[in-house]
């Protein structure tokens, strides 16, 4: 992960922006530092653009949480 910015979390990733790699890149890195399979993030904006929205399927409690943390918020219990 890289940080947060505006209190959106932001992902860097090496790939290129060639072929959507970059985006695939993103997607995995979202699912591994929530904690959930690949197939449970989804894109739901921003195919093209560096600023994307995404849906991550789970529990909502546990996903806050994690997102707070990757925030730079409090520790997951």
């Amino acid at each position: 992960m890289g940080g947060q910015h505006d209190g959106a979390l932001v992902v860097r990733v090496a790939a290129r922006a060639v072929d959507g790699k970059a985006t695939e890149a993103a997607l995995s890195a979202v699912a591994s530092a929530f904690g959930v399979r690949a197939r449970a993030v989804r894109l739901v904006t921003g195919t093209t653009a560096r600023t994307k929205v995404l849906d991550v399927d789970g529990d909502d409690a546990d996903l806050a949480a994690r997102l707070e943390t990757l925030l730079g918020g409090r520790q997951p219990g």
